[in-house]
């Protein structure tokens, strides 16, 4: 995490130090969450989870060094579906990754992009396990996103971004009996997205 926030620290530098030549660029950003959960301490089968995400989102570049930091704001719906369950969890998440571009030409380039994102659930759905006892999703979470994508005509960017879960996604809470372990889910999510750039 500290060598993360030292490249965001170099990077902020040098978009400080070459204002003259950064470009912004903000747009809206939309896609699919296709998410598969694996379980720590139950034997439990997982299926794939079909969501969406969308909102607004913001481009920092210097184009001399194709260098660039990105964020956005999305609103995310996504899941865990295993052994008949399916729990849903509709979130707010900021993704800040730092982009290295590769112009192709005035109409094309290519792009990849590595950071950190932040969660944060809005209601999620939990498992209720009987006995105050209860399978749930945690309040916030924080996940790594790597990726890479093109850009088309200098306004639309069309991506896939695979996000890792730094900690636990899900959680049992709740008193447990002798022998018995708690468990915890990981929610691994592969997103296909596309933006439209103003």
């Amino acid at each position: 995490m500290k060598k993360i926030w030292s490249i965001l620290l170099v990077v902020a530098a040098l978009f400080v130090a070459v204002p003259s030549q950064a470009q912004f660029q903000w747009g809206v950003r939309g896609g699919v969450n296709l998410a598969k959960a694996s379980f720590s301490g139950a034997d439990l089968k997982s299926d794939n989870f079909t969501g969406f995400f969308i909102g607004p989102t913001a481009e920092f570049t210097i184009p001399l060094i194709g260098l660039g930091v990105d964020g956005s704001l999305l609103y995310s719906r996504t899941g865990i579906k295993a052994e008949g369950e399916s729990l849903k969890r509709n979130s707010i998440e900021i993704p800040i990754n730092l982009k290295y571009n590769i112009g192709l030409g005035r109409l094309l380039g290519i792009y990849v992009a590595a950071g950190p994102q932040f969660g944060f659930g809005l209601g999620d759905d939990d498992l209720d396990l009987g006995e105050g006892s209860r399978f749930a999703f945690k309040n916030s979470n924080l996940s790594l996103n790597v990726g890479a994508g093109v850009k088309l005509l200098r306004h639309l960017q069309v991506g896939a971004t695979y996000n890792i879960p730094l900690g636990k996604t899900a959680e049992y809470d709740g008193l447990l009996d002798a022998g018995e372990k708690a468990f915890s889910a990981k929610l691994k999510t592969w997103q296909v997205s596309v933006a439209y750039m103003f």
